[in-house]
């Protein structure tokens, strides 16, 4: 990919969950380097956007490219790192930290033993997230802000080029957002390209090149972050369908 090619871009998206139109003829790029935050109201299309960039939402019309290739003839999925929506399913899982982020290097170890360099980076995640003295517990025993740091390093245990994140700060305490703010910015500073669904700015506002508002899954603006973005101007989070959403702890990217 030359460094001109946008590293995602989405053209005249259309897509819909069952009989309701969600995404209605959107476009969107991130060019590499950039870190940009997708915003909206309740029910804008957000998330919807952010799963259609990976294929878990299907488009009904427009087109989606990742590093210069057509979504559908992509499979250089160990460049993308995504970190869902938080959710209570994976409570149960009987699996430790340590298991659960060594999935996400499974884009790139395939049905290999893991090797030594595989296993630096499962640490690196981890240590980077700010778990290490946790690595061996159980995912089931830890905090909900402590399960997102989780997931953030399930993504980033493949050392993707692109991360992707929807609401990566939604229900989680001051302490861990700070953990969190601090991961992503270690990340950008190695060159990591960045696409965020967010609600508010929050810790996350100083890294920001660019805001894309979604309103009725339209796009509303496209720019530097609008001042006036806060909790009350933007209230509530994407409501997720139920047939649509991602399993936190689902191994590997899709299948």
């Amino acid at each position: 990919m030359s460094s001109s090619e946008p590293v995602i871009s989405v053209r005249s998206a259309t897509a819909s969950l069952g009989s309701r139109p969600v995404l209605r003829g959107i476009d969107l790029t991130v060019r590499h380097g950039e870190v940009v935050a997708l915003l909206g109201a309740n029910g804008s299309g957000k998330s919807t956007a952010v799963r259609s960039v990976i294929g878990q939402v299907p488009l009904t019309g427009g087109s989606v490219s990742l590093f210069g290739t057509e979504l559908k003839r992509f499979r250089a999925w160990a460049r993308v790192g995504y970190v869902p929506q938080r959710t209570t399913a994976a409570s149960g899982v009987p699996a430790t930290v340590r298991e659960v982020v060594s999935s996400g290097r499974l884009s790139r170890t395939k049905l290999r033993w893991p090797s030594k360099a595989d296993r630096a980076a499962v640490q690196r995640a981890i240590e980077l997230v700010g778990l290490a003295d946790r690595a061996k517990d159980s995912v089931s025993a830890l905090s909900g802000g402590q399960h997102q740091r989780v997931l953030i390093a399930r993504a980033l245990a493949a050392d993707p080029e692109l991360l992707i994140m929807d609401e990566p700060m939604a229900g989680v305490d001051l302490g861990s957002q700070e953990i969190l703010a601090s991961t992503l910015r270690a990340k950008v500073a190695d060159g990591a390209t960045v696409l965020l669904v967010l609600h508010e700015l929050g810790p996350l506002e100083p890294l920001i090149d660019r805001a894309i508002v979604l309103r009725d899954g339209c796009v509303v603006h496209d720019g530097p972050p609008p001042r006036a973005v806060g909790q009350h101007a933007l209230p509530g989070h994407d409501h997720v369908h139920p047939h649509a959403a991602d399993e936190p702890l689902r191994t590997g990217l899709l299948t």
